[in-house]
C-alpha cells in the first residue's frame, strides 16, 4: 500500500486516477498506482481534496487547483505547486468471472470489451460488426485460431479505438462470423499502451 504524508504529497509529483464514485458522496482515488482509497466529499487524502462527486466524474483539488476527473481519467500533478497534464489512462477492475472488462468505442460506436492479451488483434463477432456498419465481407479473408479451433476471420482496420480516455488511430482488427460471443481487446491495441497490474486492478496508460 502506498503511504505518503501530506507534506510529501504536496512536494512531489503524483499520478492521480479516479477509479470510481459512490453516489454523490465519495470518490475512489488511486495515487501512483497504489491501493484505491474511498475519499468522502469534503475530505482530504494525501494532499488531494474531494470537492464534489456526480454521475461518472469528480471535482478534486490538487496543488490548490480544482480539476474535474472522469471515471478512469489520470492526472499528474507537478512538484512545487505546478502541474502538467498526465498521460491518459483507464483503470480496470475484474468481473465476477475474473476477466477484465473495458467500456470503449470503435469508430465512435460503443463497445464493451474483454481484455485478452492472448489475442493478436481486436476481435469482433460478425453480428456486432454488422450492427456497427462495418462491411467486413469486403475485407481480406483468412483464418484465426480460437479455443474452439480454427475459424474464418476477416482482416479489417478501425479508424479509431477508444477505451476510457485513451484513443488510438488506425488499429488492426479481425471480425469472426461464428463462435465469438464478445468483443476482445487484443494486442493490436494493447501494444500501443503501457499496462500496469496492481493487485486485482489493471491500469492502461497511453504512450506519448
Amino acid at each position: 500500500m502506498l503511504c505518503l504524508g501530506l507534506g510529501a504529497a504536496a512536494a512531489q509529483a503524483a499520478d492521480v486516477s479516479l477509479i470510481g464514485v459512490i453516489g454523490n458522496k465519495a470518490a475512489v482515488l488511486a495515487i501512483d498506482g497504489g491501493e484505491p482509497k474511498t475519499v468522502k466529499v469534503g475530505q482530504r487524502w494525501n494532499g488531494i481534496a474531494v470537492v464534489s462527486v456526480e454521475k461518472s466524474q469528480a471535482v478534486v483539488e490538487i496543488d490548490g487547483v480544482k480539476r474535474t476527473l472522469a471515471l478512469g481519467q489520470h492526472y499528474r500533478s507537478g512538484a512545487g505547486g505546478g502541474s502538467s497534464s498526465g498521460r491518459d489512462s483507464v483503470t480496470l477492475a475484474p468481473s465476477e468471472g475474473g476477466h477484465f472488462m473495458a467500456d470503449g468505442s470503435i469508430n465512435g460506436v460503443a463497445v464493451r470489451f474483454v481484455v485478452d492479451t492472448g489475442a493478436s488483434y481486436i476481435a469482433l463477432p460478425g453480428a456486432q460488426a454488422q450492427a456497427m456498419g462495418i462491411d467486413y465481407r469486403r475485407a481480406p479473408r483468412g483464418s484465426a485460431q480460437t479455443a474452439n479451433g480454427e475459424v474464418t476471420a476477416y482482416r479489417v482496420r478501425f479508424d479509431t479505438v477508444r477505451v476510457g480516455n485513451i484513443e488510438v488511430n488506425a488499429v488492426d482488427g479481425i471480425v469472426i462470423e461464428q463462435g465469438l460471443p464478445v468483443a476482445l481487446l487484443g494486442m493490436s491495441f494493447l501494444n500501443r499502451v503501457d499496462m500496469r497490474r496492481e493487485g486485482d486492478r489493471m491500469t492502461l496508460l497511453k504512450r506519448f
